[in-house]
């Protein structure tokens, strides 16, 4: 009995104290991160950034773009070269055909003058010529150079030169009158104009 008396009267140990200070057990350290492995680093390579596929796309393409650019400055400059060779080569032998045309003339000419030679008469000379004359006339057309009639037409100053004037009852002023040489048009350019004589106002 007086055993259970006598811890009945022990006094009550008192609680500790709460401090600032956490328990050991409830502090948690915080680790360093840990470098990941290499078989882990596998699984976790880094892809392309789009805008890098898409800087070398645009690189490739301007890449292309110039070389394209490049040929066409070069089949450019080639056919530049060969137009002008072609243009000089047309303007060296634009004439060529006429000159074929008026070779047969001149044999005919050198033909009429050993005909005038060996002959006495000059019937067959006066004939030879006035046949090379329709023939280089025909020439002439066939390129198509045609003489301007000017006879009894009025005055041109584009087609015409006058050298002379001289009154005239039977023609109206600036009449052609008298034609000196003959004009010709080259298609509708003047090759040379004729030289003529124009009416004047008559004078009684």
């Amino acid at each position: 009995m007086s055993h259970r008396q006598s811890s009945k009267h022990e006094p009550l140990k008192s609680a500790k104290p709460q401090t600032g200070t956490p328990d050991a057990t409830q502090v948690q350290v915080a680790q360093p991160p840990t470098t990941p492995t290499a078989a882990e680093g596998q699984g976790t390579e880094e892809k392309p950034h789009p805008s890098a596929e898409l800087f070398e796309q645009l690189r490739i393409d301007l890449e292309q773009a110039s070389q394209r650019a490049l040929r066409c400055q070069a089949e450019l400059d080639n056919y530049r070269k060969r137009a002008t060779r072609e243009t000089e080569e047309r303007l060296r032998y634009a004439n060529l055909s006429l000159m074929r045309d008026l070779l047969p003339v001149l044999d005919n000419i050198q033909r009429a003058i050993e005909a005038s030679e060996k002959s006495t008469d000059g019937s067959g000379l006066l004939e030879g010529v006035k046949m090379v004359a329709q023939q280089l006339q025909g020439v002439l057309e066939r390129h198509h150079c045609l003489k301007i009639e000017a006879l009894n037409t009025p005055f041109d100053p584009n087609l015409h030169q006058a050298i002379l004037q001289q009154s005239s009852e039977e023609h109206p002023a600036n009449t052609v009158i008298q034609v000196i040489q003959d004009g010709y048009l080259l298609h509708d350019r003047v090759v040379r104009p004729g030289q003529v004589i124009v009416s004047a106002n008559s004078t009684k």
